[in-house]
């Protein structure tokens, strides 16, 4: 139990922090996953290193 009541801000705070943390996971998930889609698709090729002549 608390010895002081929080503050109404505070939670207000809280769940804008609540919330940007849940978009930015998701970003990073969106991420990942476009990634993986990307390499693992047949016509992902790492490209060469150009050799000097």
């Amino acid at each position: 139990m608390a010895l002081k009541a929080e503050h109404e801000m505070h939670g207000r705070r809280r769940g804008r922090n609540l919330g940007v943390g849940v978009l930015l996971a998701g970003f990073v998930v969106l991420v990942l996953a476009l990634t993986f889609a990307k390499v693992t698709s047949g016509d992902f090729e790492v490209p060469r290193a150009e050799t000097l002549k």
